[in-house]
């Protein structure tokens, strides 16, 4: 039998049990059902290949828990460059910070001294050139080019000069504002980095089962892809079908009798939420015989004592 015909078979004998359960004549309402829990779905945070499985499916975690791990050494390769660059960044500022060392001081005020050298040097030809000129022992043209030698003499006295009072005063503010702004984007860029490396080991966000691992070990993951599927909550909830009829006598909070198959046990419960649109097809649709073959998707929740029930389970609800 295909799957189609197989639906259509047990919805040919679902509808008319519903139908049956909330015939008027037949005293209580009762609707059909499942046990379920919360289901947490985590999924892949990079398009990559699953290096460990540690939990197996079935198995109970807890918070925390590591349960599938994404390959990460690209990852830890981008977080070591970026460590790296922030290494590189807080260097920088604490050299700004510092200023210039008692040797590069040293060196500034001996190149001062060497240009004042040179300028007096040139200042003292000079002036010989100018007696020599009146005298005719040497030419214009050579005057000019010790007067030329003069001014560029005093054209580097002068930088050295400015250079050393520039190293003796330090960084500027702005200067060091900018170093500042060179280690905060490292840093930025290390917890980025480093949250993406977290990111590949995926872990339980809350305790419960490990319900499926839907890749297996050594699958390449698409991002955003179910990786693992939690079954939390402290005990399940009953997910019934309320048929028709007895949806407008029902409210949030009503009382619902819960029983297993298989066990005489029954469980009190109330009723916590009624989906406001019917399953199947649409009721405006439907002839006023048919609407009573509608269901209502419901959530019954359970006390304390059904903790340890199985999920999956059929269940029956009487209805109030």
């Amino acid at each position: 039998m295909t799957p189609i015909l197989k639906a259509l078979a047990v919805t040919a004998l679902f509808l008319p049990m519903l139908m049956q359960s909330c015939d008027p004549k037949g005293g209580e309402a009762v609707a059909l059902g499942v046990l379920m829990r919360e289901r947490v779905v985590l999924t892949a945070t990079a398009n990559a290949i699953i290096t460990e499985l540690p939990v197996a499916e079935g198995h109970a975690v807890a918070e925390g828990d590591v349960l599938v791990q994404l390959e990460d050494a690209v990852q830890r390769a981008n977080l070591q460059l970026a460590r790296a660059r922030l290494s590189e960044a807080e260097a920088d500022l604490q050299r700004v910070r510092r200023g210039a060392r008692a040797q590069e001081i040293a060196i500034a005020e001996a190149r001062v001294r060497g240009a004042r050298a040179l300028y007096e040097e040139a200042e003292t030809t000079l002036a010989r050139n100018r007696r020599l000129l009146e005298s005719g022992a040497i030419t214009q043209a050579r005057l000019d080019q010790d007067l030329a030698r003069s001014l560029s003499s005093l054209a580097e006295l002068t930088s050295a000069e400015q250079a050393l009072a520039e190293i003796r005063e330090g960084a500027r503010e702005e200067d060091i504002q900018i170093a500042m702004a060179h280690v905060e984007a490292a840093e930025a860029e290390v917890a980025a980095e480093r949250t993406r490396l977290e990111d590949l080991t995926i872990r339980a966000s809350r305790g419960g089962l490990l319900d499926s691992l839907p890749w297996n070990l050594g699958e390449r993951v698409p991002l955003g892809s179910p990786v693992a599927v939690l079954l939390t909550g402290e005990r399940p909830h009953a997910r019934i079908y309320i048929p028709e009829p007895a949806r407008v006598g029902l409210a949030i909070g009503d009382p619902v009798t819960v029983r297993l198959d298989g066990t005489e046990a029954a469980f009190e419960g109330r009723l916590h939420w009624i989906s406001q649109e019917p399953a199947f097809t649409p009721y405006y649709a439907l002839s006023q015989d048919q609407r009573s073959r509608l269901v209502f998707l419901a959530e019954v929740g359970l006390p304390p004592e059904a903790a340890e029930l199985p999920v999956g389970v059929p269940i029956t609800a009487t209805l109030p």
